[in-house]
């Protein structure tokens, strides 16, 4: 009984899924075409969270937000995210108040429509290509410096172990350094437990949190202090995950 309420969550929340792709897409497209720059990914971010909402509500999934007032939305910033479930796209749309260009996988721009938003709202990287990684690293600085935030999975790819976080890698904080952009990590709790990637047939109803810690200053910071650095924002990450309760819930958004 569990796996036949199982294979329907999963199918309710992929028709939820492709029916807000399809609903999101011509607005995303024209607002890209018509609005340069941020104002058009910021208005593209509307139809995105929509769209994000309903694939939320359609596979029982939801998505509280938690201390979103660590992060001033009159910034720009540079979000390092965990990356554990398949969810998380939808955690970060959901649950970051601020639109921001993502670093994604090249390959996700294989994917038959949702090809169209991707190629228009992610910086994406292949890899295996050096010229592609420097010219990533190039494209997000301008992002920046042109008053966009960022988001990137510091981790390089979806978590498949059973620890909180792996190995950081160093884009994500070099970036930050060199534009003297402020980090804002964000945790996303409970996406493994509600949609395992290795088993979606686990998949079960809940309450997935995006909870912010302490955004930390890199004004002044050379790469002398990237390690310090990237440390300091892996070890304040880790404590959420190990101890989710433990963060202060006086404002739920």
């Amino acid at each position: 009984m569990r796996k036949v309420f199982a294979v329907v969550q999963l199918f309710l929340g992929l028709v939820a899924f492709v029916v807000g792709l399809i609903a999101a897409l011509p607005f995303v497209v024209l607002a890209t075409l018509i609005l340069p720059g941020k104002t058009g990914t910021d208005v593209s971010f509307i139809f995105l969270r929509i769209w994000a909402l309903l694939a939320s509500l359609g596979s029982l999934i939801l998505f509280k937000s938690f201390n979103k007032y660590k992060a001033p939305e009159n910034r720009a910033y540079v979000y390092v995210c965990n990356h554990g479930s398949y969810l998380d796209s939808l955690a970060v749309v959901l649950g970051i108040h601020q639109s921001f260009k993502p670093l994604g996988k090249i390959e996700m721009a294989k994917v038959p429509l949702f090809d169209i938003i991707y190629k228009r709202l992610v910086v994406m990287i292949d890899r295996s290509s050096k010229e592609s990684r420097q010219r990533c690293v190039e494209d997000l600085k301008l992002e920046l410096n042109n008053g966009m935030s960022v988001l990137i999975f510091p981790e390089g790819t979806m978590n498949k172990t059973d620890q909180p976080l792996t190995e950081f890698y160093d884009g994500a904080f070099r970036i930050a350094i060199e534009t003297q952009t402020p980090i804002a990590p964000v945790v996303i709790v409970n996406s493994k437990q509600l949609l395992p990637r290795k088993n979606p047939l686990a998949i079960k109803p809940g309450i997935v949190k995006v909870v912010y810690a302490d955004v930390v200053e890199t004004a002044g910071l050379t790469m002398d202090d990237l390690p310090y650095l990237k440390e300091h924002v892996y070890q304040s990450m880790e404590k959420l995950l190990i101890a989710p309760t433990s963060f202060v819930l006086p404002k739920l958004i």
